[in-house]
């Protein structure tokens, strides 16, 4: 059409269209196109921002789930303050003039000084000492200090320490400190994370390796101490982390202990049935808790098995007298106690942890023991009834009866 004719306005392009015998200047239908367009764009933008919405949320939960349950392997990751001033922290506990409290109740808002906190640490090693005079639970207690144990004690020299690891309690962070102690590296930024667990590598010798002579001298003048948790929410962290996870990529965990084990102890033996759901907690737990032909195995798979040996049979409380024995319940309060009874609280500090990722699971007990009988759960406690009472946590009465 003529230019004279062409409309300058929204208005006169909807009068035009209809003078025009329907006909639409190109700016009307341009606009109108473009005003579908962005309405399209807006609602493709609104739904793609809540689908990623929905993503964020679940992923923060999925990460706040990981945090609570592996908070030994996560912690790794965070720093400590070496060859600086000493940090001092308010710190959650419960009041020392209580008994220590139970892996399930949470901390107090009070906060001890070392010298208040040292009375809990002496009740447990009062206990602990109490517990070893116990003739009846001697066979669950009493280990001798053996090339086992010996390897599982590593040693700081120049701070005169000895620190014996108890698989699946949160050690990765103590092993970093003492390998910096030892002057392998200056800073725990520096410790590659594969290097932490090699212990051919990392500068931290463990007590086997030196003469007896040596080994009795520092069994008996230096610092010793050991970390320990619920044992059966241990066993629960040690069956996620090796067979259900695996983040180290050990392969043996999956293709050579998991079949041993359901072959032996599943129910069904149907080869498919083992192929397509691998290690049940279930068959875990029945492994466990046969007191007689477990060992066998053990032997087959050598030193694998750390991650659930019993606190005794690692660290021979009974025969070692250790310094302080922690609590991975109570790590927020016992880690700067462990530092100061040391004598190392000016050379580093322990790093902060984050609200419950210490704190007793009960309900994620309840959960992997919810479908395993009676008679396999009373076999599992037998085998760990000498560490429940060594380190004063409460028989799972709601487990067991």
């Amino acid at each position: 059409p003529p230019s004279k004719h062409f409309p300058r306005s929204e208005r006169t392009c909807e009068a035009a269209a209809v003078r025009q015998e329907g006909w639409e200047p190109p700016q009307c239908a341009h606009g109108r196109r473009l005003t579908g367009e962005a309405m399209r764009h807006h609602w493709l933008l609104l739904g793609a921002c809540g689908w990623v919405l929905l993503i964020l949320m679940f992923v923060s939960k999925f990460i706040s789930f990981r945090a609570v349950d592996d908070y030994g392997e996560r912690a790794a990751g965070q720093s400590w303050t070496v060859l600086g001033t000493k940090v001092v922290k308010a710190i959650p506990v419960s009041s020392p003039d209580k008994p220590p409290p139970k892996p399930s109740d949470p901390p107090s808002a009070a906060a001890p000084t070392v010298a208040e906190w040292q009375s809990v640490s002496e009740r447990r090693i009062e206990l602990l000492a109490a517990v070893c005079k116990n003739s009846s639970l001697r066979n669950l207690t009493h280990v001798s200090i053996s090339k086992f144990v010996l390897d599982r004690i590593f040693v700081c020299d120049k701070h005169k320490i000895l620190f014996c690891q108890t698989p699946k309690v949160g050690n990765t962070q103590w092993k970093k400190v003492l390998i910096v102690l030892n002057g392998a590296f200056s800073t725990v930024e520096e410790i590659p994370e594969n290097l932490v667990h090699d212990h051919e590598k990392n500068g931290l010798p463990r007590l086997s390796s030196l003469t007896p002579q040596e080994i009795t001298h520092r069994l008996s003048t230096y610092f010793k101490f050991l970390i320990v948790r619920d044992p059966f929410e241990r066993l629960i962290s040690a069956f996620k982390d090796k067979f259900v996870k695996n983040p180290r990529f050990e392969p043996w965990y999956k293709h050579d202990i998991a079949p041993a084990i359901i072959r032996k102890y599943r129910k069904s033996h149907r080869d498919s049935d083992r192929a397509a759901s691998g290690l049940h907690f279930e068959d875990f737990v029945r492994y466990l808790g046969d007191a007689e032909g477990r060992h066998r195995m053990d032997r087959q798979f050598g030193e694998h098995i750390i991650h659930w040996v019993t606190y005794a049979d690692l660290c021979a409380p009974c025969e070692i007298h250790y310094s302080v024995v922690g609590h991975h319940e109570t790590l927020e309060q016992d880690a700067p106690y462990i530092l100061k009874a040391a004598g190392i609280d000016q050379l580093v500090s322990y790093p902060a942890i984050p609200p419950g990722i210490t704190r007793y699971n009960r309900t994620k007990v309840e959960h992997y023991f919810s479908g395993i009988s009676k008679r396999d759960i009373k076999r599992l406690y037998a085998r760990y009834q000498g560490d429940f009472h060594l380190f004063g946590y409460p028989s799972p009465d709601f487990l067991l009866n």
